[in-house]
């Protein structure tokens, strides 16, 4: 008799090949790729999401997928380098949440940028909202994933950890290596012995990331980027009343593209004659 993990794989497998089946026998469109991912996503497609295409004709076929954390000029590059004219970015192209361009257009940055897209006719698709509410949220399995931490994150709230204590030092350490992150900006104690980690990569907003850090069984947070008006105060002040939290901001970019990367090797198998290859934003800083 089957196992259970055995049933659920040959659930998913079939499932997959049902929602591949209205393009059996011609050619995957761009549009295709856009619908099948977002057939998979809980209450997909609503309005308001920033999850639209940016530029291009998507109903091109499809060459290849370039997943990415942010279609940087860069990463525009590889794409055309490796002929694929679907990029699939987690973050703004146009240097903002919505993407508007009416206050760029007289921006020398911003019409090299579009003319090499346009030129290139490459289709950017943004993916943030839904792979956000995908279930478990794909941000946050990529995450666990890099860090190998399933086992200690709590079912119902994935991005809340129970792990073996550890002095803040190491975890930061820990950290550090696994997303390949130069320097840390952290806040508390180093010998501090952490078991409860709370992990919202990305920018998720001072009342959320305070909201969460507050709680009873949460003693680090580990988050991309902060506003510094925002939650390091909330953290200051807590610690000198003697509350034992503690910070650690690794980088919006950097924090989130594992996310990214794990959207690679779910959105692969579901295209299998379609290329998808992962090309990294990287960090837009040096330090000094």
């Amino acid at each position: 008799m089957p196992s259970r993990r055995d049933f659920l794989a040959a659930a998913a497998a079939a499932l997959s090949t049902a929602r591949l089946a209205p393009f059996a026998g011609r050619t995957m469109t761009i549009q295709d790729v856009i619908d099948l991912i977002v057939a998979h996503i809980p209450g997909a497609p609503w309005e308001g999401s920033v999850d639209t295409v940016k530029s291009g004709d998507p109903s091109k076929p499809v060459t290849g997928v370039v997943t990415t954390f942010l279609a940087t000029e860069r990463v525009i590059r590889e794409a055309i380098r490796h002929e694929a004219n679907l990029i699939i970015t987690h973050e703004p192209t146009y240097y903002n949440h919505l993407d508007e361009t009416d206050w760029l257009e007289h921006d020398g940055v911003y019409r090299a940028k579009r003319r090499r897209i346009e030129e290139s006719e490459t289709v950017i698709w943004r993916f943030h909202d839904y792979w956000h509410r995908y279930k478990p949220d794909g941000i946050a399995t990529g995450t666990l994933d890099l860090l190998g931490w399933h086992e200690y994150a709590r079912p119902a709230h994935p991005e809340l950890c129970t792990i073996p204590g550890i002095p803040l030092g190491e975890l930061v350490r820990y950290l550090k290596a696994r997303f390949g992150v130069k320097m840390a900006r952290v806040m508390g104690d180093p010998a501090m012995v952490c078991r409860d980690v709370a992990l919202l990569v990305g920018a998720w907003g001072g009342r959320r990331q305070i909201e969460t850090i507050r709680r009873d069984d949460v003693q680090v947070l580990v988050c991309g980027e902060v506003s510094e008006w925002e939650t390091p105060e909330w953290v200051r002040d807590a610690q000198e009343q003697g509350r034992k939290k503690a910070l650690v901001v690794l980088g919006h970019a950097l924090s989130e593209e594992p996310g990214m990367k794990y959207f690679r090797d779910w959105l692969q198998p579901r295209i299998p004659d379609i290329p998808v290859i992962h090309v990294p934003a990287g960090d837009p800083f040096r330090y000094v």
